[in-house]
């Protein structure tokens, strides 16, 4: 607290406000800091092809095959036997009209069709495979 400037004995009762500024700038600066941190994803190296995107209306369930072979309903971490059985929930739902699968470009062969094979059991006939696109060299260039 403050003391009275105006010759009058008796203390102030006034909130000094700027320390509260200065720590809430702080944590401010930190949460801006490690908010993008805290929503990565799954890391995927995504298979490079020449074709264009095509437009999406709105945001469609994900299955993500990582490196491992480790899948994920969008966030949710399944095995291949509990996938069937999410899928169906979700079609059930009406959630999951369309599925956008992610897999890792090293990925086997066999566990992508297993997946693909559960989403056509599960009644999901609208399947999207997301790719990268392919890098080319730009013309002139020699190897």
């Amino acid at each position: 607290m403050a003391m009275s400037s105006n010759g009058k004995k008796g203390l102030l009762s006034d909130i000094n406000v700027t320390p509260l500024v200065d720590v809430m700038l702080v944590l401010l600066i930190i949460f801006m800091v490690t908010a993008p941190m805290m929503t990565r994803g799954i890391d995927v190296r995504l298979p490079e092809t020449t074709a264009k995107p095509l437009p999406q209306e709105k945001k469609h369930v994900q299955i993500i095959i990582s490196r491992k072979g480790d899948i994920w309903l969008d966030t949710l971490p399944v095995d291949e036997g509990s996938l069937k059985t999410e899928l169906s929930r979700l079609k059930n739902e009406g959630k999951a009209d369309q599925i956008i699968l992610r897999a890792d470009r090293d990925v086997s062969y066999g566990v992508v069709a297993r997946v693909m094979a559960a989403a056509k059991e599960a009644g999901i006939d609208n399947l999207g495979l997301v790719t990268a696109p392919e890098k080319v060299e730009p013309p002139g260039r020699g190897r």
